[in-house]
């Protein structure tokens, strides 16, 4: 299908022009993230080393480094690459035209693998990195399942055992995605646990809880570290991550030049920032450097919402407070979320990378959506463009339509960008509770906000 100005709806690059690097971001930010701290000591952790205990070295290599602008995809990781990618790029003529819009759609679709997200584009390399060490297992948390499955296919393609502690609240709703990761050979468990100190000591804390990313973070870093020639890895917030992600936005990019397009408006949704990092990068790229202003969009719930009314502070990653400490917008680790139906963005902290960005105006804003209304803007997609999205990408659907229809109203005729992060099938749960009208709408309390910030460590 294609459109008056020649548009397909579906752009695809040609497979030779996969990206060959990913791109870092911060060798071109003003003003760099301020560096992790010990956790024992709150001593600066300056050099790959001093995270070697909890990742294999490549990896420490990449999360300390901030000068190399570029750095080259392995020949075994774009091999990979090649089954799921590149990804489509999609205009969404039917949302537009259901809109009445003048604004121009696009959308990022990084769903069509078996994991249903973007999340295997760092699973892979992750893995890659770790098998070339010479590790024999791994360990990781997941909040709404697309990470554990994305890592569990990766672990599987390398041969490498894996456990995942998956969010209780998201284990309960989604329980087909524990048979998808058994499937491909990894251990799963539902955090918290009492397999580890960690879960227990949560367990006797928080009875009864359903847990957090923060929590389950907790169980997995104590499992690889008391487990000989394990290492953990993590599918969100760190350096690493984001640039593993950057592939999306690369793509994206060269797809959108290749009709002389470029967006005016870049939105993702931001649970820990791993998609709205990697889809902004090289616009980000573009504007840090003074070559093009577009504008930047985070979006997450309201009932976890670190970046619209969390704090700018150090905090430690996990609600165990085993791991380093990172500046980030943050709830406050011991923050623990309602269960909503957004299991990837239940998270208390927000990658410092999508922190300082924020903090400094270069991302121009943060907004929050309480979830019945998310699920609105992603049924009315669905209905428009035939794909059901997950309610985590569903976010970003919802600001994309505010601002198209801000531009029906204005007359102006933006190009929007945002990131269809994956698909929405293992979600019926929660899509059955919003058709049938059950759903509801938690939203933290100032109250409840405070005493999660009175507990944030005092670091100077």
């Amino acid at each position: 299908m294609a459109n008056k100005q020649n548009i397909p709806y579906r752009i695809t690059l040609p497979e030779d022009q996969l990206p060959k690097q990913w791109y870092n971001v911060r060798a071109d930010m003003k003003e760099l993230p301020d560096p992790m701290l010990n956790p024992g000591t709150l001593e600066p952790l300056t050099k790959a080393e001093d995270i070697d205990a909890i990742f294999c070295h490549e990896l420490s290599e990449q999360e300390m480094d901030n000068t190399t602008r570029f750095i080259e995809i392995p020949d075994e990781i774009k091999k990979f690459y090649k089954m799921c990618r590149p990804s489509p790029l999609i205009r969404a003529y039917y949302l537009e035209e259901k809109l009445q819009t003048p604004a121009k759609i696009y959308y990022k679709f990084e769903g069509n693998n078996t994991s249903g997200s973007h999340k295997l584009n760092s699973a892979i390399a992750q893995v890659y990195y770790a098998k070339k060490q010479g590790i024999t297992s791994l360990t990781t948390e997941t909040g709404a399942g697309q990470w554990g499955t994305a890592l569990a296919m990766a672990c599987a393609y390398f041969d490498m055992p894996l456990t995942v502690y998956m969010v209780k609240g998201s284990y309960e709703q989604k329980p087909f995605r524990k048979h998808v990761v058994e499937t491909f050979g990894a251990d799963i468990i539902p955090s918290p646990s009492d397999t580890t100190e960690a879960g227990r000591k949560i367990l006797e804390q928080y009875p009864g809880t359903t847990g957090s990313l923060g929590c389950a973070i907790s169980e997995a870093v104590e499992k690889a570290v008391t487990t000989p020639n394990s290492r953990y890895v993590l599918g969100s917030v760190l350096n690493q991550v984001l640039l593993h992600q950057s592939i999306i936005g690369l793509e994206a990019k060269s797809a959108m030049a290749m009709y002389d397009e470029y967006p005016d408006i870049v939105i993702g949704c931001a649970g820990g920032g791993s998609n709205l990092g990697g889809l902004m990068a090289p616009f980000m790229g573009d504007k840090l450097k003074g070559e093009k202003n577009p504008y930047f969009i985070a979006v997450e719930p309201a009932s976890c919402p670190s970046l619209t009314r969390g704090k700018y502070a150090y905090d430690f990653c996990d609600t165990g407070k085993v791991t380093p400490l990172a500046k980030m917008y943050t709830l406050g680790s011991g923050f623990i979320p309602s269960p909503n139906h957004a299991g990837g963005l239940r998270y208390h902290g927000m990658s410092p990378i999508v922190s300082k960005l924020y903090h400094d105006g270069y991302l121009d804003e943060a907004r929050s959506y309480i979830q019945s209304d998310v699920f609105e803007a992603a049924v009315s997609f669905a209905r428009c463009e035939g794909i059901l999205p997950a309610p985590e990408s569903s976010h970003a659907i919802k600001a994309a339509m505010d601002e198209a229809l801000k531009c029906k109203e204005t007359g102006e005729e933006k190009t929007i960008l945002f990131g269809l992060t994956g698909t929405g099938y293992f979600d019926m749960t929660a899509y059955a509770s919003f058709l049938a009208g059950t759903m509801t709408d938690y939203v933290p309390t100032d109250e409840e906000l405070e005493a999660a910030f009175a507990k944030l460590p005092q670091v100077e």
